[in-house]
């Protein structure tokens, strides 16, 4: 996988002939007390190695556009203004930014039900973002989110209950835990495989190396202890690739093997 550029809320890379646009939607601030210990009790003392801002957590909120020159996908959609933070929402921004026609978009693959995942679907004006819009695959578990609001997009939810192809280039994959219908998105090119892991890893200078540290925000936590676990072993063998909602924006690493562990290497600079 390859970087080629970047502007202030987006990135573009290369995964064989699938162009891969990483898309900021802006960041969160959360307590470090979100944070458990395998029993599900608040973490003790962060290791020196997790950045603060101020006394919070900070954790980037990052969509992935991928396309074929014919067809495209884009994952997530950032959160609107349903998270009614200032600090999120800039989607359409990144959008923009990077060419992409909102109206082309025909399938959108949602990783779980939470606000700054789903909430992008529809802009602060109420009207839908993407007015070509055909699909939106979601977890079997997670459908329900689509009422009040999201009420317009229902009729076109394609749930997703078991491994799911949502093109020729990627299957959508269920791994709940967070949710009870969290999914992932393999990506394949002939060059290698980009998996959009969703809310596998919110912290990610803590749990890349620690994976047992999980997220007070976990549904089951235990499950998805699990779920991060084999997501990480996959990720490190050689040609795999993860695009993470909450890795530092642009979101676009490799895993590999540490000890133990696992250590992350970003294929791209910074952005935001």
């Amino acid at each position: 996988m390859r970087f080629i550029s970047s502007g202030r809320h987006h990135a573009t890379f290369a995964l064989g002939d699938l162009q891969v646009i990483s898309l900021r939607d802006g960041y969160i601030n959360m307590p470090p007390t979100r944070l458990r210990d395998e029993d599900g009790r608040t973490l003790g003392e962060l290791p020196a190695a997790v950045p603060l801002a101020g006394d919070n957590l900070r954790l980037s909120v990052n969509a992935f556009f991928v396309a074929d020159g014919t067809r495209s996908v884009l994952i997530d959609t950032g959160a609107s203004d349903a998270w009614h933070d200032p600090t999120m929402g800039l989607l359409y921004d990144a959008l923009d930014e990077a060419g992409i026609d909102r109206a082309g978009i025909t399938d959108v693959a949602i990783t779980h039900r939470h606000p700054d995942h789903v909430g992008g679907l529809i802009m602060p004006d109420g009207t839908e973002a993407f007015t070509g819009l055909e699909r939106v695959w979601i977890g079997a578990g997670d459908t329900s989110v689509f009422t009040g609001r999201l009420e317009p997009i229902r009729d076109r939810v394609v749930p997703v209950p078991e491994k799911t192809a949502v093109n020729d280039w990627t299957t959508a994959i269920p791994a709940p835990g967070h949710t009870p219908g969290h999914t992932v998105y393999e990506v394949r090119s002939g060059t290698g495989r980009l998996l959009a892991w969703g809310d596998t890893v919110h912290v990610p200078t803590l749990q890349i190396g620690q994976p047992n540290v999980s997220w007070e925000l976990d549904g089951d936590q235990p499950q998805a202890r699990a779920a991060r676990a084999a997501l990480l072993e996959q990720l490190a063998r050689p040609h795999h690739f993860v695009a993470g909602a909450h890795l530092d924006s642009p979101g676009i690493a490799r895993i590999t093997p540490s000890g133990n562990s696992y250590a992350l290497e970003y294929l791209a600079p910074p952005i935001g």
